[in-house]
């Protein structure tokens, strides 16, 4: 049976959520507190909600991958949310229009995302993790905090179903099974420019998500299995591997844009609407 607080927590957080409200005080800052495992607790129950009403998990945001942060957050690893089929949209032709509508405070982060084909398998080096993978793609996900001046703890990001808003997902590139070496490197050393308006307002790459987003994915593997209750990693789902560059706040009426350097995947071109 689930704890009547974490019912209670997942509740408002939904509810929020669903009605674009802000959360005056963090979970974490209440009573009883909300630890890295209540947190966990919180989005198991938000997914069995949002199943029981119908929709279905496409796949799981990878959050926080920056050992800096993990630090700070008193953190031994990375964290990650369900992404749903009613959160996840796809480009047409490299290009996009997002609402913004019930969105508190958003923010944007360019990442990488891959299509698992078989399950991810722990205790992988880079190649192998890139050996479970259909394809890679540029996505934007919109990142949306309800807790003011964007202040959280691990557990609070885990309850606010791991700031996950959208993902848009641009053209994909087949990872092709005898070019994995050369992936591996370029993953490694990838730039990318993220521009708004036409105007370059960030610079990234690869190193930025624990020095490549396929180690992310090794790290990813590893994490899952530790974490009491976590679903196993199956193949087809999707896998946002973490922020490219800092994320901007954005608003509607904006036109955002990815490129990279180094490393063979499509631009991705997204308009922003209310």
């Amino acid at each position: 049976m689930t704890d009547p607080r974490v019912s209670a927590l997942a509740k408002e957080m939904l509810d929020a959520y669903t009605a674009g409200l802000p959360v005056a005080v963090p979970p974490s800052a209440r009573e009883g507190g909300c630890d890295l495992n209540t947190g966990y607790a919180i989005e198991a129950e938000l997914t069995r909600i949002r199943r029981a009403a119908g929709r279905r998990t496409v796949g799981r945001k990878i959050g926080l991958a920056n050992r800096a942060v993990w630090r700070a957050m008193k953190m031994k690893t990375l964290v990650w949310a369900n992404m749903y089929d009613d959160t996840v949209h796809y480009a047409t032709a490299g290009e996009a229009t997002l609402s913004l509508a019930r969105m508190r405070a958003p923010r944007l982060e360019p990442e990488i995302v891959v299509k698992l084909k078989s399950p991810l398998p722990p205790a992988v080096d880079a190649a192998g993790a890139l050996a479970a993978v259909e394809w890679y793609a540029f996505a934007f996900e919109v990142v949306d905090c309800p807790f003011p001046d964007w202040k959280f703890q691990p557990g609070d990001f885990m309850a606010s179903l791991g700031l996950h808003a959208a993902l848009v997902v641009g053209e994909p590139r087949q990872v092709q099974r005898d070019a994995i070496p050369q992936l591996v490197d370029q993953l490694a050393t990838f730039t990318v420019k993220l521009s708004k308006d036409g105007q370059v307002v960030q610079e990234g790459g690869g190193k930025n998500v624990l020095e490549s987003p396929a180690l992310c994915l090794v790290e990813f593997a590893s994490a899952v299995p530790e974490q009491p209750g976590a679903e196993p990693l199956r193949g087809g789902e999707l896998i946002s591997t973490g922020s490219l560059t800092v994320a901007p706040p954005i608003a509607a009426g904006e036109r955002w844009s990815v490129a990279a350097q180094g490393l063979d995947v499509p631009a991705l071109v997204m308009r922003l609407t209310r």
